[in-house]
Parts: structure tokens; sequence; C-alpha cells
């Protein structure tokens, strides 16, 4: 059996920059490769050859100058390779093309986000008309499906819920002596040692919605004097470049230096570090978070995690047992941030029993080997 993945062409594989449709496709692909011969599909790099290998599965990499010129390129080379599967990578608009080009295989859809199916991207028909094409659909979570099947009824048959997965050795917690030893050494380098921290991953996008985390610090603060709010991440995956939602947030926390500290883009290489440093994690996302990776990255941390119900982040963090849920509403948003955030800062007890309910629950669903376990499943029937 012959697979082949075709990445969208905007970041290559492996990648430290992101995104994160790329790190799936490192995480998961060389742990199908010894049940299949697979191939990846994806775009140049710095320091990177044309053709390369990820633990031992080969990679072809392709100019991405044009997305036009970036497909007709893996074209070419999928005519050489003749693969039984094609999935394609968050790209819903190539799968009729490839359907056409080789009508001999089976094209799966693997959607990570809504971002490619929404009106903006995709109008109603040619959403219907690309998602039909497609053999299977794959999706990272129960919230996307449903979204699918309201906005292209009658493919509730072909869409398979596959979550997605972390390497948990990565994220060490404080219960391990490399996770104290991270914590303790990063936090005497930074002056932090004493402080109680919430950290947030990520960009700093609107829909992220740090700004309504920024709103929560003065209610924190009362509560916790000591407390510092950690803010990882820049606008855009591997650059420092300022956008104006940026600045504003820089703006709305001026008022509160010493209690809010902003790191700009940090490789996801270094984010363990961050998580060690940390006492509780924060996700305050207010748009269609089909998944949120970030949320199983901090359980693996052993960090209780203060998530919003956007999305498919009610699949992964349990409200009450490895940490809160909030609402995405205003004005509900901010006084929900800032009441689980301060009663997480009062109870250390708590934070460390929840944070170890979420690794537990990381170690016997959210891994990478499950993930590539359920796609091999789906494959065998």
């Amino acid at each position: 059996m012959k697979a082949a993945f075709v990445t969208p062409g905007a970041f290559p594989v492996p990648s430290a920059m992101g995104g994160s449709v790329e790190r799936v496709v490192e995480k998961v692909v060389p742990r199908l490769a010894p049940e299949l011969d697979v191939v990846i599909y994806s775009r140049t790099g710095t320091g990177l050859t044309s053709r390369g290998e990820l633990n031992y599965v080969p990679i072809e990499r392709f100019p991405a100058v044009s997305k036009e010129k970036y497909f007709a390129s893996v074209c070419r080379r999928l005519q050489r390779f003749r693969p039984n599967i094609i999935q394609v990578e968050n790209r819903p608009k190539w799968v009729p093309r490839l359907k056409r080009r080789f009508p001999g295989c089976r094209v799966w859809l693997n959607l990570h986000s809504t971002t490619f199916i929404s009106g903006s991207k995709l109008r109603k028909k040619e959403r219907g008309r690309c998602l039909r094409a497609a053999d299977r659909i794959f999706v990272n979570s129960d919230y996307l499906k449903s979204y699918i099947l309201r906005n292209v009824p009658n493919t509730g048959m072909k869409i398979h819920v596959n979550h997605l997965g972390v390497e948990a050795f990565r994220f060490p917690g404080h219960s391990t002596f490399e996770g104290q030893a991270l914590r303790a050494i990063g936090r005497v380098e930074r002056g932090w040692v004493g402080r109680k921290i919430a950290l947030f991953v990520g960009r700093l996008v609107p829909q992220k919605g740090v700004h309504h985390l920024l709103a929560a610090v003065p209610e924190i603060v009362a509560k916790h004097p000591d407390a510092l709010i950690v803010i990882v991440g820049s606008a855009l995956y591997g650059s420092h470049r300022t956008t104006r939602y940026a600045r504003s947030l820089h703006r709305q926390a001026k008022a509160w230096r010493h209690h809010v500290h902003f790191q700009p883009y940090v490789s996801h290489n270094e984010i363990p570090r961050w998580f060690a440093m940390a006492d509780l994690a924060v996700v305050p996302s207010i748009g269609n978070e089909a998944f949120g990776l970030v949320n199983v990255e901090a359980m693996a941390a052993e960090l209780p995690v203060v998530a919003t119900t956007a999305g498919g982040m009610k699949e992964i963090v349990l409200d009450g047992v490895t940490g809160f849920l909030v609402t995405k509403e205003r004005p509900g948003i901010v006084r929900g941030l800032a009441e689980r955030i301060s009663e997480l800062f009062g109870n250390e007890d708590m934070r460390y029993e929840m944070g170890e309910r979420g690794r537990e629950r990381v170690m016997n669903r959210f891994l990478w080997e499950h993930t590539a376990q359920r796609w091999l499943q789906l494959t065998r029937e």
C-alpha cells in the first residue's frame, strides 16, 4: 500500500517555525511507515534539500513561488510514485483536481480547521463539490465534523474524527526531576521566583482572545499581587513582525507592566521550557478552534488549563477535572477567566491534582501514537 501526504506548501516539513498542519504531518506520518510505503510532499525551506527524509520517510520538496506551480510539481511526482492513497492536508480545493488526474487513487482530505471551508475561502456550491469528491474526510474533533455536516449534509459516512496528539516526553511536568529543574532554572534566570504564572502560548491574533485575558488582569492582581501573565507568541509564525492588534495588546497591558510579560515568537522546540515555568495555562480563544493543540501540550506538562468553550476544546479539557472551561462570549469571558485563574492561583493542591489528571488523560488518549493507530485502523477497514 502506497500513501502520499500532500502538505499545503505554506511551510516546509520539518519546520521549527510552524505551522500546525506541517507539525501534524511530521509527527504522524513516520509512525505509519512500518505498515505503509509513504512519501511526504512539501515546500522547500532554508537549509533543506529538495529531497530528504524524516525518520526514514522520504520527503519531496518543491519551490512554492505560487500555489499553482507548487501543485503542478507535486502532481508530476505523484505520477511517478503511483500511490494508492493521496491524502491532502487542509486544501479541499485540490481534492476534485486530484480525483480527475488520478482516477485510480483514493483521495482523502485531512481538515485541520474551518478556515479553508468557510465562506471567505470556499463558496457554498464549491465547498459541497470539493468535500463530496473526497473518498474520506479526516477531522480532528467532533466539533469540526458537526460543522461540516451543517454546511455539507450527506457527508457523514465519509467523515472520521481522529484527535491529535503530543510527544509527552517533551513536556516534563512538576512530578519529574527534569520538570522541577527547568522550572527552577527558568524562574531564577528571569527573576520570577515566587511569582504565580499563568501562561498563554499562541499567535497574537484577535480570535485567540488575548485581549480578554488582559482585561481580566486587574481582578486577578487584586486577589494575587504576585500574579504574572506570560504571553508567548507573535502575530505570525516564525516572525517578530508586529501588527495593529499586537500593538494594541501592548498598549492594553502598559498599566500592568509588572504583571504582564510579552515574549516574542519562540520555536516549538523551546515551548516545553515555558510550560515548565508556569503554574497554569490559559487558552482564551473566541474563534472556531477546531482542536487547540496547545491544550494537549499544557496537559502533558501537568498544567491545569483554563480554556473557553470555543470549538473542539471542550473535547480536550474536562471542566473541573483537568482544568476549567469558561464561556467565550462577552462579558462573561473576562469574568470567567479572572475567577478561574484566581481560584487556581489560590489552591496549589487543586493545580497539582488537575495537572496530574490532565497528564493521565493525555497518556490515555492524546499521543501521536494514538493518532497514527486510529488512521491505520481506518485504512485497514
